[in-house]
């Protein structure tokens, strides 16, 4: 999954979200240097990641997309997913999205010298253009599709795959949908689990 699910599955806890969003930038056991909460939100991202690439459904997505792609199709199809997610966010938290962005970069900011170097360098980015948000419209991912080819030196050929997007919009959504419903309760189940094995 992409920024805006991890955010959304790590709960109300601001450095649970903080952990969970910078996870990608933490290799191995680097995350023990950082605070209890923000390593359960690490722990948390790899959980969600782990069940997301074995899931039968996102594997059907993916495939729709490899022999285009070959192994960015995962990678392209979390960005359709986190599209599917903004679109449809009323379905799963009752925070208007701007508003929930908003809070997100003031977690950012607030905890600003928590984030890897690598992080923080391509925040001032994510919150001037708004990052989030803009999933939520076929502009916007064009945009992110775009700024992923150009971060793979072109290879990828990631900004063609708006037009995937446009032609089998209903396939991704419906897959999404049902894959994201199986997504929700792991979370929260795999949450609660984190939360109390470190308190004991």
């Amino acid at each position: 999954m992409n920024y805006l699910a991890h955010i959304l599955l790590s709960g109300d806890n601001p450095e649970i979200i903080i952990g969970n969003f910078m996870a990608d930038s933490i290799k191995g056991k680097q995350y023990k240097i950082y605070p209890e909460q923000v390593q359960i939100g690490v722990l948390l991202h790899r959980h969600i990641d782990t069940f997301t690439d074995n899931h039968h459904i996102v594997r059907q997505s993916t495939k729709r997309l490899h022999k285009k792609y070959s192994h960015y199709s995962g990678v392209i199809v979390d960005i359709f997913y986190d599209h599917f997610l903004a679109k449809n966010w009323y379905d799963y938290s009752n925070i208007p999205l701007p508003l929930y962005c908003d809070n997100f970069y003031n977690y950012l900011n607030e905890f600003h010298d928590l984030l890897p170097l690598k992080v923080q360098k391509f925040i001032p980015y994510m919150i001037s253009d708004n990052w989030l948000l803009n999933y939520a419209s076929m502009d916007g991912i064009q945009e992110v599709l775009q700024g992923m080819n150009k971060r793979t030196r072109y290879q990828s050929k990631m900004n063609l795959a708006i037009n995937d997007l446009s032609y089998y919009y209903h396939d991704f959504e419906s897959e999404f949908k049902l894959f994201f419903k199986d997504l929700f309760f792991y979370s929260k189940n795999e949450l609660k689990i984190l939360s109390s094995q470190a308190t004991n």
